[in-house]
């Protein structure tokens, strides 16, 4: 296909550290491998990171100075990152915005401001929410206001489709049958994926003792809950069963009470925040990977446990049935008594020899690889390229459809949006941009010279 400009826009992105931030940086780097350019819009990170940073191979991060409010989201704000994003949008010749993730502001006001410069629009969902507390309402209706505008959907799992589906609205009724649903746009699943090779099985020494490996943000969503009241009594029956429990956030201090109160200091190590290069060296200690999830769309600490070697032990929520083969991983129930008879199922199959860590990483390598992703992310890219774009009216008539109280306040907002851009049109003329050019990008490069030429041009003639 023909090279494309991409702007990866999403309020996670390094050096922070995540799943969504690895997703981002990968995809890009596979990208630039096929021969597109890319850039990486987020917002700043303190003390120092504002501004434009490189990183290998060739990727352009932008850090606009916005400050986020809590765990790596900004506010959102609609307006005032307009001037920034049209700014970078036009200087770098973008074709396509790709934003990230449902709880990304900058991404969702990316989506808004493209249409007005003809940029086309794609959006990834890397996470499920629920429809009843008050966080996912807000979230789930800043996102249909969102999806009105976008041209695709991706996933990263068939759970994750569905849930996104309902949740930003993505269906109508049929002209033909009033009882049937159709999609209105195009949703796609492409899982998330890593680099297998940064995961080989190290050989371990014969022993005893059973490790078992839990990594992931230590908050409510994970299940930490559920790992501090099934941990003790794992140890309790199974006196040669070790944890090793890696990460950082708000429930670390439940973890350190667990341990306290039932004197397992020498039973359950906490390590605190992993960097990534450093997740193998953890994962190799084990041969028994714990994730206690209450909700997850893909779950890709999973995927590098199993790549690995390790034999996972899973709840079976969200899109976690759709990562490994039934035979690398054993699944639970949210409940206490559940996952404890899945981990004794686990301590079984590992210590009779049934779990093969060289095989299942073997086998990891012919199920994900990053060259396929980046494949079926540029066919979508294609997909959206040749379809015609929404006018103004029909972005309009989408918004109202919001309802009685948000469609008006969304419209608002779109037409507002479109004054401030004619403003800024205005104010800051697209010619007195100082704009970047490619080496593969000649049609650009032919337009600006005309321009320069008939620029030229004119200065002679008003000097004769």
């Amino acid at each position: 296909m023909e090279p494309i400009s991409i702007a990866m826009i999403s309020d996670f992105f390094h050096p922070a550290v995540g799943g969504v931030e690895n997703h981002i940086y990968m995809l890009s780097a596979y990208l630039i491998k096929k021969g597109h350019k890319v850039i990486v819009i987020t917002h700043s990170h303190a003390p120092d990171r504002v501004g434009i940073r490189w990183l290998l191979p060739s990727l352009k991060v932008y850090y606009i100075p916005f400050l986020p409010i809590a765990s790596s989201a900004t506010l959102p704000n609609f307006l005032t990152s307009l001037p920034y994003l049209r700014t970078i949008l036009l200087r770098e010749h973008i074709h396509l915005i790709h934003a990230h993730a449902s709880l990304s502001a900058i991404g969702h006001e990316g989506i808004l401001h493209a249409h007005l410069m003809g940029i086309r629009t794609v959006f990834t969902d890397h996470s499920l929410f629920g429809f009843d507390d008050a966080a996912s309402i807000l979230t789930n209706k800043l996102m249909v206001g969102t999806l009105k505008n976008v041209d695709a959907v991706i996933c990263v799992s068939h759970t994750g489709r569905e849930n996104t589906v309902l949740r930003g609205h993505l269906f109508e009724r049929s002209e033909e049958d009033l009882n049937t649903l159709e999609l209105r746009k195009s949703v796609y699943v492409i899982p998330n994926t890593l680099v297998a090779e940064q995961f080989k099985p190290c050989a371990q020494p014969p022993s005893d003792i059973i490790t078992i490996v839990f990594l992931s943000r230590l908050a409510y969503r994970k299940g930490i809950d559920l790992l501090v009241a099934t941990a003790p009594r794992i140890c309790a029956r199974f006196p040669n069963v070790r944890f090793v429990i890696g990460g950082a956030g708000p429930k670390l201090i439940e973890l350190l009470q667990m341990r306290e109160k039932h004197l397992l200091q020498d039973r359950i190590e906490l390590l605190g925040s992993i960097p990534h290069n450093e997740v193998l060296s953890v994962l190799s200690r084990g041969s028994i990977f714990l994730n206690t999830s209450l909700t997850e769309s893909f779950g890709i600490a999973i995927l590098e446990a199993a790549c690995a070697g390790l034999y996972v032990v899973s709840t079976k929520v969200g899109g976690v049935p759709e990562i490994l083969p039934e035979d690398m991983i054993s699944f639970a129930k949210p409940e206490e008594d559940d996952v404890i008879r899945a981990i004794g199922e686990a301590i079984t199959i590992v210590q009779t020899g049934r779990h093969d860590p060289v095989r299942a990483h073997a086998r990891i390598k012919t199920f994900y690889t990053w060259d396929d992703v980046a494949a079926r992310t540029e066919r979508v890219y294609t997909a959206v390229l040749r379809t015609p774009q929404m006018d103004l009216m029909t972005r309009i008539r989408r918004t109202l459809d919001l309802g009685p109280c948000v469609g008006p306040i969304y419209t608002i907002i779109l037409l507002v949006d479109c004054v401030f851009f004619l403003f800024l049109e205005w104010w800051i003329p697209r010619e007195s941009l100082h704009y970047v050019h490619h080496h593969w990008d000649r049609g650009v490069l032919k337009e600006l010279a005309e321009k320069e030429e008939r620029r030229r041009q004119g200065d002679e003639e008003l000097e004769s």
